[in-house]
């Protein structure tokens, strides 16, 4: 579990985990450089609970990844990585357990997620479809074949160890968004299958990390999905103008003028930080 400065949602999540009714659960939490007391309040609200500090903001996939090296080192077969921002079902992980284990296939298996304000709305049915050339995602919200996901949301997914060790963690390059679908893209271009547990729903408040500040997310989407397209478009010298274009025709169509200097913002982070495939 990751966090960076939201104690608030990350005792309430390791609260809820107490009641996990799985008995071989082992929590570990990553805090992110959080620059508020969120440190010491989860150390003494959760002694028990180990708690690596990164000492500064490594994004969401350098964060989870400290997390993750530490519980390989363990000797984990399987690593939940679940938002701090969640409030899981007692009965959540064994129904992701029992459906990872009834595929040794099985690399990544998702939560179906619902709004922690209205549970009886569907946020997500374990993850999405992406589409390659225009980078556009959208999840699932009613039951599909696990054969019809491009990839499942990191919010709540199980991982194989043994799919980590043949593909690696997740891309530090990403530093917020998109690394869950660059991570199931991995996952099935190597032949590993991903799934989701119906029987494993989770409540998800959503954009808790960005404050839901719409700006600051077309900034950083901006960024991963250039990447994201980059690496897995059949043809990313059209992709990614394509992607960027219809985002600030989008935003113009809205009257969001505001935001399409965020997305010509992360054009240019992309094209500071220029990343190889």
């Amino acid at each position: 579990m990751l966090n960076w400065n939201g104690w608030q949602d990350t005792l309430a999540c390791l609260g809820q985990l107490a009641r996990t009714e799985y008995p071989d659960l082992r929590v570990i939490a990553v805090d992110n450089g959080s620059t508020n007391d969120s440190v010491a309040r989860i150390r003494a609200a959760f002694p028990q609970v180990p708690l690596i500090e990164t000492g500064r903001n490594l994004g969401f996939a350098g964060g989870v990844n400290a997390g993750i090296r530490r519980a390989l080192e363990q000797d984990a077969q399987y690593i939940w990585l679940l938002n701090n921002d969640t409030q899981p079902r007692p009965d959540a992980l064994a129904a992701l357990v029992a459906k990872a284990t009834s595929n040794p296939r099985f690399g990544a298996i998702g939560s179906v997620l619902l709004y922690t304000d209205d549970s009886a709305d569907v946020q997500a049915w374990g993850g999405g479809r992406v589409s390659r050339w225009t980078g556009y995602p959208f999840h699932a919200t009613t039951p599909r074949n696990d054969s019809w996901f491009h990839y499942i949301t990191a919010a709540s997914v199980l991982l194989s160890r043994r799919a980590l060790d043949d593909i690696g963690l997740l891309d530090e390059g990403f530093f917020l968004y998109y690394e869950d679908a660059d991570l199931s893209f991995r996952l099935r271009k190597r032949g590993w299958k991903l799934g989701v547990a119906a029987g494993s729903t989770v409540l998800h408040k959503e954009n808790a990390s960005s404050g839901k500040n719409r700006r600051k997310v077309d900034r950083f989407s901006t960024v991963s999905g250039i990447r994201f397209l980059r690496k897995h478009s059949p043809a990313a010298w059209l992709a990614v103008p394509l992607f960027v274009g219809l985002r600030i025709v989008n935003r113009v169509v809205k009257g969001r003028w505001r935001h399409t200097a965020d997305i010509i913002g992360g054009v240019s982070d992309y094209l500071r930080s220029a990343p190889r495939r």
